[in-house]
Protein backbone atom coordinates (compact mmCIF):
# COMPACT_ATOMS: atom_id res chain seq x y z
CA UNK A 1 0.00 0.00 0.00
CA UNK A 2 2.71 2.61 0.84
CA UNK A 3 4.22 2.20 -2.66
CA UNK A 4 0.83 2.89 -4.23
CA UNK A 5 0.40 6.14 -2.31
CA UNK A 6 2.49 8.38 -4.65
CA UNK A 7 0.55 7.08 -7.66
CA UNK A 8 -2.73 7.78 -5.88
CA UNK A 9 -1.54 11.28 -5.01
CA UNK A 10 -0.70 11.95 -8.67
CA UNK A 11 -4.12 10.67 -9.73
CA UNK A 12 -5.78 12.85 -7.12
CA UNK A 13 -3.86 15.92 -8.29
CA UNK A 14 -4.61 15.18 -11.93
CA UNK A 15 -8.31 14.92 -11.11
CA UNK A 16 -8.46 18.39 -9.55
CA UNK A 17 -10.51 20.96 -11.48
CA UNK A 18 -8.74 23.94 -13.02
CA UNK A 19 -10.65 26.38 -10.79
CA UNK A 20 -8.98 25.33 -7.53
CA UNK A 21 -9.71 28.77 -6.03
CA UNK A 22 -13.32 27.61 -5.62
CA UNK A 23 -12.32 25.05 -2.97
CA UNK A 24 -14.20 25.67 0.28
CA UNK A 25 -13.36 24.19 3.66
CA UNK A 26 -15.85 23.99 6.52
CA UNK A 27 -15.12 23.14 10.13
CA UNK A 28 -17.26 21.22 12.56
CA UNK A 29 -19.48 23.34 14.79
CA UNK A 30 -19.48 23.18 18.54
CA UNK A 31 -22.31 21.13 20.06
CA UNK A 32 -25.20 23.08 21.57
CA UNK A 33 -27.06 22.65 24.84
CA UNK A 34 -30.11 21.53 22.83
CA UNK A 35 -28.36 18.75 20.95
CA UNK A 36 -24.79 17.92 21.99
CA UNK A 37 -24.75 15.04 19.48
CA UNK A 38 -25.29 17.10 16.30
CA UNK A 39 -22.25 18.64 14.60
CA UNK A 40 -22.37 20.70 11.42
CA UNK A 41 -19.48 19.67 9.18
CA UNK A 42 -20.49 21.74 6.13
CA UNK A 43 -23.54 24.01 5.91
CA UNK A 44 -25.02 24.68 2.48
CA UNK A 45 -23.70 28.24 2.76
CA UNK A 46 -20.20 26.71 2.51
CA UNK A 47 -20.91 24.03 -0.10
CA UNK A 48 -23.41 26.12 -2.08
CA UNK A 49 -25.55 23.02 -2.54
CA UNK A 50 -25.88 20.45 0.27
CA UNK A 51 -25.26 20.15 4.02
CA UNK A 52 -23.15 17.59 5.85
CA UNK A 53 -23.55 16.79 9.55
CA UNK A 54 -22.32 14.21 12.02
CA UNK A 55 -25.09 12.85 14.23
CA UNK A 56 -24.37 10.72 17.29
CA UNK A 57 -26.70 9.38 19.92
CA UNK A 58 -27.24 7.07 22.83
CA UNK A 59 -29.57 4.09 22.56
CA UNK A 60 -33.12 5.19 21.77
CA UNK A 61 -32.20 8.75 20.74
CA UNK A 62 -33.64 10.12 17.49
CA UNK A 63 -36.21 12.52 16.06
CA UNK A 64 -39.94 11.87 15.90
CA UNK A 65 -41.49 11.05 12.51
CA UNK A 66 -41.19 14.12 10.31
CA UNK A 67 -40.77 15.23 6.70
CA UNK A 68 -39.22 18.15 4.84
CA UNK A 69 -38.71 19.30 1.25
CA UNK A 70 -35.11 18.09 0.88
CA UNK A 71 -33.52 14.67 0.37
CA UNK A 72 -31.40 13.17 3.14
CA UNK A 73 -28.79 10.47 2.90
CA UNK A 74 -27.36 8.83 6.01
CA UNK A 75 -24.18 6.74 6.25
CA UNK A 76 -23.97 4.74 9.48
CA UNK A 77 -20.41 4.94 10.83
CA UNK A 78 -20.89 3.27 14.23
CA UNK A 79 -23.47 0.99 15.79
CA UNK A 80 -26.96 0.25 14.50
CA UNK A 81 -29.74 2.66 13.61
CA UNK A 82 -33.39 1.76 13.07
CA UNK A 83 -34.96 3.85 10.31
CA UNK A 84 -38.66 4.23 9.68
CA UNK A 85 -39.39 5.54 6.19
CA UNK A 86 -42.83 5.73 4.59
CA UNK A 87 -44.18 3.10 6.99
CA UNK A 88 -41.30 0.62 6.54
CA UNK A 89 -38.75 -0.19 9.26
CA UNK A 90 -35.13 -0.99 8.39
CA UNK A 91 -32.20 -1.82 10.65
CA UNK A 92 -29.05 -0.17 9.29
CA UNK A 93 -25.69 -1.44 10.52
CA UNK A 94 -22.28 0.22 10.34
CA UNK A 95 -21.40 0.79 6.67
CA UNK A 96 -25.03 1.07 5.50
CA UNK A 97 -26.21 3.98 3.33
CA UNK A 98 -29.87 5.02 3.69
CA UNK A 99 -31.47 7.52 1.29
CA UNK A 100 -34.71 9.32 2.21
CA UNK A 101 -36.37 11.23 -0.66
CA UNK A 102 -37.75 14.71 -0.04
CA UNK A 103 -41.27 14.72 1.39
CA UNK A 104 -40.99 11.21 2.90
CA UNK A 105 -42.13 10.83 6.51
CA UNK A 106 -39.20 9.30 8.38
CA UNK A 107 -37.60 8.86 11.80
CA UNK A 108 -34.64 7.03 13.27
CA UNK A 109 -33.46 5.67 16.61
CA UNK A 110 -29.93 4.70 17.59
CA UNK A 111 -29.66 1.06 18.70
CA UNK A 112 -27.99 -0.69 21.66
CA UNK A 113 -24.76 1.02 22.66
CA UNK A 114 -25.66 4.13 20.64
CA UNK A 115 -24.33 5.01 17.23
CA UNK A 116 -23.14 7.62 14.79
CA UNK A 117 -23.81 8.55 11.19
CA UNK A 118 -22.94 11.17 8.62
CA UNK A 119 -25.98 12.89 7.16
CA UNK A 120 -25.99 14.66 3.79
CA UNK A 121 -28.99 16.92 3.22
CA UNK A 122 -29.75 17.69 -0.41
CA UNK A 123 -30.04 21.05 -2.13
CA UNK A 124 -32.30 23.43 -0.28
CA UNK A 125 -31.76 21.67 3.04
CA UNK A 126 -32.33 23.82 6.11
CA UNK A 127 -31.30 21.38 8.83
CA UNK A 128 -28.19 23.30 9.89
CA UNK A 129 -30.09 26.62 10.03
CA UNK A 130 -32.95 24.88 11.85
CA UNK A 131 -30.67 23.46 14.56
CA UNK A 132 -29.00 26.87 14.99
CA UNK A 133 -32.44 28.48 15.35
CA UNK A 134 -33.56 25.84 17.89
CA UNK A 135 -30.35 26.38 19.90
CA UNK A 136 -30.95 30.15 19.88
CA UNK A 137 -34.58 29.74 20.97
CA UNK A 138 -33.72 27.28 23.77
CA UNK A 139 -30.21 28.29 24.97
CA UNK A 140 -30.46 26.51 28.33
CA UNK A 141 -31.05 23.06 26.88
CA UNK A 142 -33.70 20.81 25.38
CA UNK A 143 -37.21 22.28 25.37
CA UNK A 144 -39.62 21.30 28.13
CA UNK A 145 -42.94 19.65 27.28
CA UNK A 146 -44.62 23.06 27.61
CA UNK A 147 -42.28 24.40 24.89
CA UNK A 148 -43.28 21.82 22.25
CA UNK A 149 -45.68 24.18 20.40
CA UNK A 150 -42.94 26.82 20.14
CA UNK A 151 -40.44 24.16 19.02
CA UNK A 152 -42.82 22.94 16.31
CA UNK A 153 -43.15 26.57 15.15
CA UNK A 154 -39.36 26.82 14.78
CA UNK A 155 -39.25 23.55 12.82
CA UNK A 156 -42.11 24.71 10.59
CA UNK A 157 -40.24 27.94 9.74
CA UNK A 158 -37.52 25.70 8.29
CA UNK A 159 -39.86 23.50 6.26
CA UNK A 160 -40.08 20.59 8.71
CA UNK A 161 -43.47 19.05 9.48
CA UNK A 162 -43.70 16.75 12.50
CA UNK A 163 -46.00 13.82 11.72
CA UNK A 164 -48.90 13.02 14.02
CA UNK A 165 -48.32 10.02 16.31
CA UNK A 166 -49.72 6.77 14.91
Amino acid sequence: FPRALPALAVLALAAQPAAAQSLRVALSSEPTAVDPHYHVLAPNSATRSHEVTLQQGDEGVGPPPHCHPWDETFFVTRGRVTFECAGQTTLAREGTLVHVPAGTVHAFRFGPGGGAMVEIAGAGGEATDMFADVAAQFPSGPPAASDVPRLIGVLHRHGVAVAAPQ
